[in-house]
């Protein structure tokens, strides 16, 4: 069975979002294994209570995402 795991900072995405990314995870699935997959795939969207996750050894919290880069992203 096909599974795909998606963890998200909590309210960061809305029902239809969360609903986007089940559905064209399923499409990709089935491009990838063909029609049989459709029915077996899982996808799990779950959302991580906010400051309950981090990178390198930050916790980060949706406020500290949601703020403006410093202008060194990569175009």
């Amino acid at each position: 069975m096909p599974f795909a795991n998606f963890k998200i900072p909590a309210g960061s995405l809305d029902e239809k979002q969360k609903e986007t990314i089940v559905t064209r995870t399923t499409e990709l699935y089935v491009e990838i294994y063909g029609e049989r997959a459709r029915a077996n795939t899982m996808v799990l969207v779950e959302e991580v209570t906010d400051g309950g996750w981090g990178i390198g050894g930050n916790v980060l919290t949706l406020a500290m995402l949601q703020q403006p880069g410093d202008g060194h992203e990569d175009a």
